[in-house]
């Protein structure tokens, strides 16, 4: 597929699962917690500095953003979760929306991949885990980017990508991708994996 990545913006968000679109357009989940790193791939991606906003207070919002790219598909920015502050009511309205974007979506058929992010300093959390775990689950292909690769050294990074290939998924050949915002490393990597599946 061609597109033009110039030709992108925010499409359209979402706060409830009677707002999702019936669009056959092929859609790119990007999943992951809070301050993970996601408007800063969509940014990268996409060659602009604050397409996607970074909020000054992580997990403050509960939407879905879609970014359409070209006309011809979607980067749809899921919401962050496992932010501390939140309240419990507020964690289950995330959980809900997520769930039905991915289970209740009229274009369900339409999401072709989700980039699951997770901090490489940090390795994934209790909840990266769960959130594989549902993919893995419901055969959601998916592939993962470890962000904020340009905070460690070379072979601290190496080491950090091969514990979450190995912790998280026994081996079992799931690719991890080393991303940074600021060197762009990983950059082609990932329009790699999205181009496969478009």
């Amino acid at each position: 597929m061609k597109y033009n990545i110039n030709n992108a913006g925010l499409s359209l968000t979402v706060g409830n699962s009677s707002q999702f679109p019936r669009d056959p357009r092929p859609q790119i989940a990007l999943s992951g917690r809070s301050n993970v790193g996601k408007s800063s791939l969509i940014n990268t991606l996409l060659g602009r500095k604050s397409l996607a906003r970074t909020s000054s207070s992580p997990g403050k919002t509960v939407t879905i953003n879609y970014y359409g790219v070209d006309r011809k598909f979607f980067l749809v920015d899921l919401p962050g979760y496992g932010y501390a502050k939140r309240s419990k009511d507020f964690k289950k309205v995330w959980s809900s929306l997520t769930e039905d974007y991915f289970l209740k979506n009229p274009s369900a058929d339409a999401v072709r991949l989700t980039l699951q992010l997770i901090d490489v300093r940090t390795g994934p959390t209790e909840d990266d885990v769960l959130m594989i775990n549902f993919l893995i689950e419901r055969k959601i292909p998916f592939a993962v980017v470890a962000t904020k690769a340009d905070k460690l050294s070379k072979t601290a990074l190496a080491e950090a990508v091969r514990g979450i290939e190995d912790g998280v998924f026994g081996g079992s050949g799931i690719r991890v991708i080393p991303f940074s915002a600021i060197s762009r490393e990983g950059k082609d990597t990932v329009w790699a994996q999205i181009d496969e599946v478009l």
